[in-house]
């Protein structure tokens, strides 16, 4: 043992990989807060900015920035709720699909560098174990806890 346990590692490694999928995803003029509201619409589009904000545990208002700022960028479109006029249901347009897709190429390439050491087996188990332990917590699968401590930007 090299003095550390397992959840100062899990952090080591959690803050670097954040790091680096920052770096990479910057490339392409993202903050990780995007790609995640990014990811989230494209996954379930037509949400309302409130019902989003619900999933990620942040402020609607919080979350208003990140829309506009998508928005002016032309990857992401607020459409009338037809059964709320009151609400806006969020879309990826044209661009923001294509963006996804470079969005995906970017994260298949981070997974890599980051489990290199790893074996396809390896892989799996660590996935395995790590989910059962997001699971035990309590963390909501796909969102990052950053957003409810407002730390993403």
């Amino acid at each position: 043992m090299n003095g550390f346990g397992s959840a100062f590692l899990l952090a080591q490694v959690g803050a670097h990989a954040a790091q680096r999928f920052a770096e990479r995803i910057g490339e392409l003029d993202l903050t990780p807060a995007q790609v995640g509201l990014l990811r989230l619409v494209a996954t379930r589009p037509g949400q309302s900015q409130q019902a989003i904000a619900a999933q990620l545990g942040t402020q609607p208002t919080r979350l208003v920035a990140l829309v506009d700022g998508l928005e002016k960028r032309g990857v992401l479109e607020r459409h009338r709720n037809p059964e709320d006029r009151r609400l806006y249901a969020l879309q990826l347009t044209d661009d923001g699909r294509e963006l996804m897709s470079r969005i995906a190429i970017e994260a298949v390439a981070h997974e890599r560098a980051l489990t290199a050491a790893l074996s396809n087996d390896e892989r799996g188990v660590l996935r395995e174990l790590l989910t059962k332990i997001a699971d035990e917590q309590g963390l909501q699968p796909g969102v990052h806890p950053g957003y409810a401590g407002g730390r993403l930007s």
